[in-house]
């Protein structure tokens, strides 16, 4: 078993289901802490060293999207939704609220190791001592000193949309980003929240990227919230 020296705060009232999770990390090899208030997530993660959130929205005390907020205002640390909650726009508010992920229940064992390596993953990556200027998944590169595409090691022509849309998914590869976001940080904040130009967008970006664009390999569709840029 890898020995991880990651803590991870689990933050459900569920015992059942805390039970699941505290059986997945330690068979996996984490380190874990528990909570079932947000009051006492709160509590854990300004006394204790904590690297990953993992969060229920239906705290007994109050939302789980309130913790997000806070945690938000002083930390970048992966965070993690585990809810029920299952309506599109529930998933969005909370990746907007600054969520990186969002699984719902019920979920199995290999999916969330799954999404936890790759927070952790791109954690550390985020936390070296100089920023990535070269970046690659898969077949595909991004040098952000040349502002330059490369597929297979061959260069792609990209139009400024395009790379600022790709460099967007590089600097956040893994995480959700929802529409409402990538809107906001590609046309600007009174764009509004008309999808149809980023998806014509995006259609023209897979065409270039994607062996077969209707099911793409690289940036995933998320239904109902947005795009994800695959860790492959």
């Amino acid at each position: 078993m890898q020995n991880k020296n990651e803590q991870i705060l689990i933050v459900e009232d569920d015992s059942q289901i805390r039970n699941f999770i505290c059986y997945s990390l330690r068979q996996d090899g984490f380190s874990y802490t528990t909570a079932t208030t947000a009051q006492g997530a709160l509590s854990t993660l300004v006394t204790e060293q904590i690297d990953l959130l993992l969060l229920d929205l239906g705290l007994p005390d109050f939302d789980g999207m309130e913790v997000i907020k806070k945690v938000r205002e002083w930390s970048e640390m992966p965070i993690i939704v585990v809810s029920a909650r299952d309506q599109d726009k529930e998933k969005a508010a909370a990746l907007d609220s600054g969520a990186d992920d969002y699984l719902t229940k019920p979920f199995s064992s290999t999916e969330l190791m799954a999404r936890i390596r790759v927070a952790l993953r791109h954690l550390h990556k985020a936390g070296g001592m100089k920023p990535q200027t070269n970046i690659s998944v898969g077949g595909l590169l991004i040098d952000f000193d040349k502002r330059l595409v490369y597929l297979d090691n061959a260069e792609l022509h990209t139009t400024p949309l395009e790379y600022s849309l790709l460099s967007l998914f590089f600097r956040n590869i893994g995480k959700v980003l929802t529409t409402k976001y990538i809107i906001k940080e590609i046309y600007g904040i009174s764009y509004g929240s008309d999808t149809q130009a980023l998806r014509k967008l995006m259609a023209g970006l897979r065409r270039k990227i994607e062996n077969n664009p209707a099911k793409p390999r690289y940036i995933l569709t998320e239904i109902g919230v947005g795009y994800r840029l695959s860790d492959v």
